[in-house]
């Protein structure tokens, strides 16, 4: 059975480090699932777009970078991060790329964002502190997350029933139980960033109950199969079940895909 081959944008274009750190995670989490990792150079928007072609889905991972502001209508915070036109432009290659093709989307952190800009959302520039520190990198549970019953999140997630297995069969895990305002789970986070406001055809489905930051959205049109974290599932996947399984159901659309194709 042919491996549905998924685009993973290459971070930035101007740190060799955070790439050479971050992008294996990403290859990683998608190979375990089933998935064949295919980087996608920044440089070469040709070749990024044949790429593309040959792709059953669409990853787009996080940055040390920030979104250029102007690009939804605002002026630059003077704790932003220098934008990444190279990444910024290849992100909306793939995205109309998947669109048009109905190809399936995970996007993370700062693909998340530029996922909600894309579709002509906002964003905030720059989170407090408190009453929740968005900033901890390396921290598996920062805080908790309140996720919509009946979202393709928690579907995806296995957090509602609609999973592959029924929730009540499996070992109980300690990242879930529901609370009346949505089912809780604990996330790791890392970014100063977050929506604003969500973009068109976008739908919030899991928010920070502490402060309201978004913390997912997904496609409302039912078109495509297109999830938005701002949460790092590909750096919990042995610790959280649920990291794992919503990248088991990204590669299952993409194999999906594949196969109707």
């Amino acid at each position: 059975m042919t491996k549905p081959r998924i685009a993973i944008p290459i971070p930035t274009s101007f740190d060799p480090a955070y790439n050479e750190r971050s992008w294996p995670q990403y290859a990683k989490a998608v190979e375990r699932s089933g998935g064949e990792p295919v980087a996608v150079p920044l440089d070469d928007l040709a070749k990024a777009a044949e790429l593309a072609e040959s792709c059953d889905g669409v990853l787009l991972p996080g940055s040390g970078a920030d979104i250029d502001p102007t690009k939804f209508g605002q002026e630059r915070n003077p704790n932003s991060a220098n934008p990444d036109p190279a990444r910024e432009q290849l992100d909306a290659l793939l995205l109309e790329t998947a669109e048009q093709q109905s190809r399936p989307v995970l996007t993370i952190c700062f693909g998340t964002q530029m996922l909600n800009v894309w579709r002509g959302g906002s964003l905030v520039q720059h989170l407090p502190e408190s009453p929740v520190n968005h900033r901890q990198r390396g921290v598996i549970e920062a805080h908790n997350a309140d996720v919509a019953p009946g979202s393709l999140l928690a579907s995806a997630a296995g957090l509602n029933g609609s999973a592959q297995e029924p929730r009540e069969s499996r070992e109980p895990s300690k990242l879930f139980h529901v609370e009346q305002s949505g089912i809780r789970v604990p996330v790791n986070s890392s970014h100063h960033r977050s929506i604003a406001v969500a973009g068109k055809g976008l739908r919030v489905v899991a928010q920070s109950p502490d402060d309201g930051v978004i913390e997912a959205v997904e496609d409302t049109s039912g078109k495509q199969f297109l999830l938005g974290v701002q949460w790092h599932p590909e750096r919990t996947y042995d610790e959280s079940r649920e990291s794992k399984a919503i990248f088991d159901r990204f590669i299952a659309e993409a194999a999906g895909r594949t196969q109707n194709s």
